[in-house]
C-alpha cells in the first residue's frame, strides 16, 4: 500500500507541473496587431451549392469560424501584416489550405469550392498528442466514422451505431435487452481474463465502459457507453494497431477509440429539433412442441402416452414494443464564445414483456478564445438512465422468463389460477421458475447516475507550437435492486429473495501535451511531441442479499438471512512520452515514440513499463516520376509499423496481494485468507505488433482502397489458474501463456455514379483473424460461464468449445450402443464387441471466432433532398453452442419441436437422454447476414419554418437475417461481454426488429 500513496504524491506533483507549465507558456505571447474581416462563401466543388458548417481557421492560430446555412463566413482577426494560410475543413471533404495576405486593407475576400473526399485518404485525424495529421502522412491504419455515418441507423448506444464501419472491428450485441450489452474487439481479443473492450476517449477525458453485472440478470450486462448519446457525436476516430496506441500505454491494448462531440460555431443560434417513434418485434421465435401426447413416465421400455394440451409460452413472453427518442440542440457564439447545448429523452421497451431503458440527459460545450494564442473549453454531460429488466438466462441461477420457459412442460398452462401461478416444471427437483410469474411479480431494475466533464486549454504562444491541457471527469453510480415475493416457483427462493447493489466509479485524467511543428529546411519538416498523464480510478461497490422474507417485506435488510459485502479500488497511473516525427520532402514520414507508465495495480519491480513505437509512410505518389500516373491513381502511400502496448485490465487494484477477510468466532473477531494466493511477481500483459499495409485511391479519387496485413502477439498472459488442494488456495493470477492475433483487414471505397444530381457511394469492408493461445498450464484450461464447455486450448482459439463428441464407426457414421442409442466417445474400445469404455473424452468440438467478417454499405442521394442508406453485415465461419436447445430437446422438458421424434416414435425412446451428454450434437454454424441497417430520407423546407429544412426518415435495423441457426439468434452471447466464452447461446434475449419513423427540424 505503501507505493500506492507514494504515487498519490507523485500525481499531485504532476498536476502542479502541469500548471505551471501553462503558466509559463502566457509569458510566450505574441504582439497584437491591426483587426481584420475576413469574409467569403464556400461552396460543394461537385454541386456548386453553399456548404454550411466548414470551419474556416487561420493555421496555428486559434482564430476560426464556420460557414452559416449559405455557406457564407465572417473571420475577425487581430493579426500583424503578413502572409497566412487559410484551412477549409468539413468532415467528408478534403481539406483545402489558401493563401491570405494581410496588408493595407481591413477587409479581404477568400471564397473556396472543396471537394468530396470520398475515399478519406484526406481527412485530419488527432493521434493523442496536440497534433492533427492527415491520414497520408501515418504509418499506420485508422478509422473515422462521421456523424452522417450514424444518422438513422435506430441504434441505442455509439459502439452498437459502430457495428460493421470499421474494419478489423469484430463488434456484436451479446443480448436484445432494450440496452443490451456490446462487445468491440479489434484485431480480435487480446487477453483472457480482463477487458477486451478498447480505450474510450469523449473530448479528451478517459471514460468508464465497465460493465458489471450487480444483479444476476443471467449473464447479461450493460456497458456503460449506452449513456452516451449517439446524436452528440461530430466523429470517432478508432485506432486499432498497437504501434499507434504506443502512446496511450499501458491502457490502450485493446485499442483506442476517440469520440469527438458537437461543438459551437460562430453565428446567430441555430436550433435542431429530432422526434423519432420506434416499434421493436421479435425476429424469430423458436419451434415450439405441438405433439398432443405425452409419456406417462421415462422408462425406456415403457411406450404408454396419454394426451396433452400443448401451449407456445412465447406467446406469452414477447411482445411488441414501443420506443420513442427526441433530441434538442441549441449552438451558435460569437468570434470569441461559441456554445453547444443539447438535451435528449430515450425510452425504448423490451421485446420481453415488462422490459424497458429510459435515458435522459443534457451536454453543455462552451469554447471561449481569449487572445489570437489562448483558448478554453468547458464541456459538461449529466445521465440519467433507468431500466426495468426480467431475468433471462440461467448461467448461475434458475429463475427468470426465458429461463422458465425452456425448462418447463410446454403441457402445463402457465395462466395463474385464483392469483397462484403453477410450476411448469416436471417435479420438485427440477422445479423452475414459471415464466408468466417472472414478467408479473419479479420487480429488477438499475439506475445509473453519471456526470462528465472537462476544462481544456490549448495555447499557441508562437507559430508552430501547440500545448494543451486537459482535466477529464467521470464519475457513474449505478444502482440495482432485484426483488422476487414470498411463495413462487422458483427452485431456490421459495421463501422470498431481495437484493440491492450499488458501485460508484470515479475517473480522473490529467493531461499535457505540447507540440512543435517546423521546417528544418525546405525538404526536411520535423514535428515534436511531449506529453504526461496523471489518472486516477476509484471504485465502490456494496451488496446486500435478504433471503427468507417476512410476509410483507421487499427490502434485503427484511430478510431472515443477510449477507453483504463491500469492496474499494484505488488506481493510480503516471504516464510520460515522448514523439518524434519527421517528414522528408512530402513523401517520407518517420515516427519514432516511447512512453513510460508506472501503475499501482503492480509490484515495486514490475511497476514502471516502456512502450515503443516505430512506423513509417511512403507517398509513392507525390515522387516526380508518379506524375504520369496521378490521373490513374492519383494517391498511392506504402506504410509500416511496429508498437507495443500494455493491458491494466486483468487484475484489479490489489489482486496481487493475499487478501484476508474478517470472520468473527464467537466473542472473537478474525481474519481468515481468502481462496485466492497473491503473486506480487505479476506484471502487465504486453502487447507486441506488426503492421504493413498501403493505402491508394484511383479514378481521379473516386475509388479508394486500404489493406493492412498485422502480427500481434501478447506475451506475458495473466490467467487465473487453480492451485493444488495442499497449497491452502484453490486460485491465482499468473503471467503463464502466449496469445497470437494474426489478420487482414481490406476497405473499398468507391462513388459509382458522382453527377451533380446522383452520387452514389458503395463501401465493402472485409476483416479476417486467426487467434491461438499457446502454453497453457496443463494444455487446457477451462473457463466459467460456459458450465466447463469452454476452454483454453494449446494451439486453438481462445474459447473453443472442448467437450463430449460421438462415438464414431471407422466410416464416420455413428456408433450406436446395444439399445440402438447415440453414445459419447470414451477412454477405450471393448475389445469383444467394439463398443466404448472407461471415462468420457472432451476435445476441441468447436470454435465460436469466425473465419472473416465483412460489411457492405450503399449511400445515394438524389439531389440535395432525398438520400437512401443499407447496410449488410456478414459474419462466416464460427460455432454457436446451442445450450438451448440441449434443454428444450431432453425429455424431462421437452418444450421445443426437436423433442416430438421421440414421441412419434421415429426415434428409440431415451434418444434425448443419451444426446444431452454429447455436446457436439449442439455445436451449430453460426454464419449469417443481416440486414443491419436501411433507411430513406427525404429533406424539404416548409413555408412553416420560414425556409429553413426538415427531414423525414423512415429506417430499420436488424430486419432479417440469413443463417442457419435454429436458435433465436447466432449474435446473442449468454455470458456477456466476456473474452473468454463466445458464442454460447442459453436463452438470451434475441436482438429485436426494429422500424423507426422520424422528424427532425433544424431553424
Amino acid at each position: 500500500m505503501r507505493k500506492v500513496y507514494l504515487i498519490g504524491r507523485a500525481s499531485g506533483k504532476a498536476i502542479l507541473l502541469c500548471f505551471l507549465l501553462l503558466a509559463a507558456a502566457c509569458q510566450l505571447a505574441i504582439a497584437q496587431g491591426a483587426r481584420y474581416a475576413i469574409t467569403g462563401t464556400v461552396t460543394d466543388a461537385r454541386t456548386k451549392s453553399p456548404l454550411p458548417g466548414v470551419v474556416v481557421k487561420f493555421q496555428n492560430h486559434n482564430i476560426a469560424t464556420a460557414t452559416d446555412a449559405n455557406g457564407v463566413y465572417n473571420l475577425s482577426a487581430a493579426l500583424p501584416p503578413g502572409n497566412y494560410q487559410l484551412t477549409f475543413s468539413f468532415i467528408g471533404f478534403k481539406p483545402q489550405s489558401l493563401p491570405v495576405t494581410l496588408g493595407d486593407q481591413q477587409t479581404v475576400q477568400v471564397d473556396a469550392q472543396i471537394q468530396e473526399d470520398i475515399v478519406g485518404l484526406d481527412e485530419v485525424v488527432v493521434t493523442g498528442t496536440s497534433v492533427a495529421t492527415s491520414k497520408k502522412e501515418l504509418g499506420n491504419a485508422i478509422s473515422t466514422v462521421s456523424a452522417a455515418s450514424l444518422e438513422n441507423s435506430v441504434a441505442t448506444s455509439v459502439d452498437q451505431a459502430l457495428s460493421g464501419k470499421v474494419a478489423g472491428a469484430q463488434i456484436s450485441q451479446n443480448s436484445g435487452n432494450p440496452a443490451g450489452g456490446i462487445s468491440v474487439r479489434l484485431r480480435g481479443t487480446s487477453t483472457v481474463v480482463g477487458s477486451g473492450d478498447p480505450l474510450y476517449i469523449v473530448d479528451g477525458v478517459i471514460i468508464n465502459n465497465s460493465s458489471p453485472e450487480l444483479i444476476d440478470l443471467g449473464g447479461y450486462a450493460q456497458n456503460r457507453l449506452v449513456d452516451i448519446n449517439p446524436n452528440d457525436i461530430e466523429r470517432i476516430e478508432i485506432i486499432k494497431g498497437a504501434a499507434a496506441a504506443a502512446i496511450y500505454g499501458s491502457r490502450a491494448s485493446n485499442g483506442v477509440v476517440q469520440i469527438f462531440t458537437k461543438r459551437g460555431v460562430e453565428g446567430a443560434p441555430k436550433i435542431s429539433v429530432s422526434t423519432q417513434f420506434r416499434v421493436n418485434e421479435v425476429r424469430k421465435t423458436l419451434d415450439y412442441n405441438k405433439y398432443p401426447f405425452r409419456f406417462v413416465n421415462n422408462l425406456a421400455s415403457d411406450l404408454t402416452q396419454e394426451p396433452v394440451t400443448r401451449y407456445d409460452y412465447q406467446d406469452k413472453i414477447f411482445r411488441t414494443a414501443y420506443g420513442t427518442e427526441n433530441n434538442v440542440s441549441v449552438s451558435g457564439g460569437s468570434a470569441n464564445t461559441q456554445y453547444y447545448m443539447s438535451g435528449n429523452f430515450l425510452s425504448n421497451q423490451g421485446i420481453i414483456d415488462n422490459t424497458t431503458f429510459k435515458r435522459g440527459g443534457a451536454r453543455l460545450r462552451i469554447d471561449q478564445t481569449i487572445k489570437n494564442w489562448i483558448s478554453v473549453s468547458l464541456g459538461a454531460n449529466y445521465v440519467l438512465s433507468t431500466s426495468e429488466e426480467i431475468p433471462n438466462g440461467g448461467l448461475s441461477e434458475a429463475y427468470g422468463a426465458l429461463t422458465g420457459f425452456i425448462f418447463s412442460n410446454n403441457f402445463i398452462n402457465p395462466e395463474p389460477v385464483n392469483g397462484v401461478y403453477p410450476s411448469t416444471a416436471p417435479t420438485a427437483i427440477l422445479r423452475r421458475t414459471n415464466p408468466l410469474e417472472a414478467i408479473d411479480r419479479f420487480n429488477f431494475g438499475q439506475r445509473t447516475n453519471r456526470f462528465i466533464g472537462d476544462f481544456q486549454v490549448n495555447l499557441t504562444p508562437i507559430n508552430g507550437l501547440n500545448i494543451s491541457y486537459v482535466l477529464g471527469f467521470d464519475n457513474s453510480t449505478q444502482i440495482a435492486t432485484g426483488y422476487i415475493p414470498v411463495g413462487n416457483t422458483t427452485p431456490s427462493y421459495n421463501a422470498g429473495y431481495s437484493r440491492r447493489a450499488d458501485r460508484t466509479a470515479y475517473l480522473l485524467n490529467n493531461d499535457l501535451n505540447a507540440s512543435y511543428r517546423t521546417f528544418l529546411t525546405d525538404w526536411l519538416e520535423s514535428t515534436t511531441g511531449i506529453g504526461s498523464t496523471v489518472q486516477t480510478e476509484k471504485y465502490y461497490s456494496t451488496g446486500i442479499t435478504g433471503t427468507q422474507l417476512g410476509p410483507i417485506a421487499q427490502v434485503s435488510s427484511g430478510g431472515a438471512t443477510v449477507v453483504s459485502n463491500e469492496g474499494r479500488a484505488d488506481i493510480n497511473i503516471l504516464g510520460f512520452f515522448l514523439q518524434q516525427t519527421f517528414g522528408i520532402g512530402d513523401r517520407f514520414f518517420l515516427t519514432g515514440a516511447g512512453r513510460y507508465d508506472v501503475s499501482s495495480v503492480f509490484g515495486e519491480d514490475n511497476r514502471w513499463q516502456f512502450y515503443p513505437k516505430v512506423s513509417g509512410s511512403y507517398l509513392v505518389s507525390n515522387e516526380s516520376f508518379w506524375q504520369g500516373l496521378a490521373d490513374i491513381i492519383p494517391i498511392f502511400k506504402l506504410r509500416a509499423s511496429y508498437g507495443q502496448a500494455g493491458n491494466l485490465t486483468a487484475i484489479g487494484a490489489y489482486d496481487r496481494y493475499t487478501n484476508y477477510n474478517p470472520v468473527s468466532l464467537p466473542g472473537i473477531p478474525g481474519v481468515i485468507p481468502s481462496t485466492l494466493l497473491g503473486n506480487s511477481g505479476i506484471k502487465p500483459e504486453r502487447q507486441v505488433e506488426t503492421e504493413v499495409g498501403a493505402d491508394m485511391s484511383f479514378l481521379g479519387g473516386r475509388l479508394g482502397l486500404e489493406f493492412s496485413l498485422y502480427k500481434k502477439d501478447v506475451e506475458d498472459l495473466l490467467l487465473f489458474i487453480g492451485l493444488t488442494p495442499s497449497s491452502g488456495f484453490l486460485n491465482q493470477y499468473a503471467n503463464i501463456g502466449t496469445m497470437t492475433n494474426k489478420g487482414f483487414e481490406l476497405m473499398v471505397t468507391g462513388a459509382p455514379v458522382q453527377t451533380e444530381r446522383v452520387r452514389w457511394t458503395s463501401t465493402l469492408i472485409y476483416s479476417r483473424n486467426k487467434n491461438e493461445v499457446n502454453n497453457i498450464p496443463g494444455g487446457v484450461l477451462p473457463f466459467p460461464g460456459g458450465f466447463g464447455q469452454v476452454a483454453a486450448v494449446d494451439g486453438y482459439p481462445l474459447g473453443a468449445f472442448y467437450a463430449t463428441y460421438f462415438a464414431r464407426n471407422p466410416d464416420g457414421s455413428l456408433l450406436l450402443n446395444p439399445a440402438g442409442l447415440p453414445q459419447p466417445e470414451r477412454a477405450g474400445r471393448n475389445p469383444e464387441n467394439g463398443q466404448p469404455t472407461g471415462a468420457t473424452v472432451p476435445k476441441v468440438i468447436g470454435d465460436p471466432n469466425p473465419d472473416w467478417t465483412g460489411s457492405w454499405t450503399n449511400d445515394i442521394s438524389v439531389g440535395d433532398r432525398l438520400s437512401f442508406r443499407t447496410q449488410l453485415d456478414a459474419v462466416y465461419g464460427f460455432d454457436v453452442f446451442n445450450f438451448t436447445r440441449r434443454v428444450g430437446e431432453r425429455d424431462l422438458y421437452g418444450g421445443l419441436a426437436g423433442y416430438e421424434p421421440e414421441l412419434r416414435g421415429e426415434v428409440p425412446k431415451g434418444t434425448s437422454t443419451a444426446l444431452f451428454g454429447i455436446f457436439e450434437n449442439y455445436i451449430e454454424d453460426g454464419s449469417f447476414i443481416k440486414l443491419r441497417e436501411v433507411s430513406v430520407a427525404y429533406d424539404f423546407k416548409p413555408a412553416f419554418l420560414g425556409g429553413n429544412s426538415m427531414r423525414l426518415s423512415l429506417a430499420g435495423r436488424n430486419l432479417f437475417s440469413i443463417d442457419d441457426y435454429s436458435g433465436y439468434d447466432p449474435e446473442v452471447n449468454a455470458a456477456g461481454q466476456t473474452n473468454a466464452v463466445r458464442g454460447f447461446d442459453f436463452v438470451e434475449v434475441p436482438i429485436p426488429r426494429t422500424y423507426a419513423l422520424g422528424l427532425n427540424f433544424t431553424f
